[in-house]
């Protein structure tokens, strides 16, 4: 039997406000802001559908990038790295550091109390054999993210800060914060174009037919609103 989704009355009254169609991001961003607030500032979240082939590992989009005005939240950080640079890579802003012992907390203790990791290239070697427990919670280093580096205090202030890491699921849906409800107007426009335009510059060359198929931006427990993407 389908599921039948009951709406409360606040949601039915925004649902009123949504556009039939498509509008460009600036109107899209003013509908957004103009639903009722709740009693936490709700994330805007960015969600694009595209014309990828999920299952082709040559058109997988995955990457990073640090949002012209972030998006209103710092995350838990912590790094894979030699025991000579776990005490830069705190003063970076690392909730915990270190090499075998973090790699042991992790396998024996669990721990997992942590929103980004980032480890040293010479460091996958341990953290690889952690991917059953890093993999599903999407928490695993990668290169293409930018937490497999070298750099790590670099790496570590700009996710701490509240850096988005993006990839795309088995339907080629890319889900993404871009800020809070409560952030200017101007502020969430210029996020929101700065991932779009993100998403265009890493278009497959495989990828065939149109590339961006939909796109909306939505409050955490709001409608959802078409927005304009070419």
């Amino acid at each position: 039997m389908p599921v039948i989704v009951k709406r409360c009355k606040r949601y039915k009254e925004d649902a009123k406000k949504v556009p039939e169609k498509a509008v460009p991001v600036e109107q899209a961003v003013d509908v957004v802001k103009s639903f009722k607030a709740m009693k936490f500032d709700q994330t805007v979240e960015l969600i694009v559908s595209l014309g990828i082939n999920a299952k082709q590992a040559d058109q997988a989009i995955r990457g990073s990038l640090s949002l012209p005005h972030g998006v209103g939240a710092t995350k838990r950080v912590v790094a894979f790295c030699g025991d000579h640079l776990a005490e830069g890579a705190k003063a970076a802003g690392a909730v915990r550091a270190g090499g075998q012992e973090l790699v042991s907390a992790i396998e024996k203790e669990n721990f997992t109390d942590f929103d980004v990791a980032i480890a040293t290239p010479e460091m996958m070697r341990f953290v690889g054999r952690l991917g059953k427990v890093l993999g599903p919670k999407g928490l695993m280093p990668s290169p293409k993210a930018g937490t497999v580096t070298n750099d790590l205090a670099t790496a570590i202030k700009e996710y701490a800060a509240g850096k988005v890491e993006f990839r795309n699921d088995t339907g080629g849906n890319i889900h993404v914060a871009v800020g809070k409800q409560s952030f200017e107007k101007q502020k969430l426009v210029e996020n929101i174009n700065a991932m779009v335009g993100q998403l265009r510059r890493m278009k497959p060359q495989t990828a065939k037919g149109q590339y961006f198929k939909k796109a909306i931006i939505k409050g955490t427990m709001t409608p959802a609103v078409v927005i304009e993407v070419h």
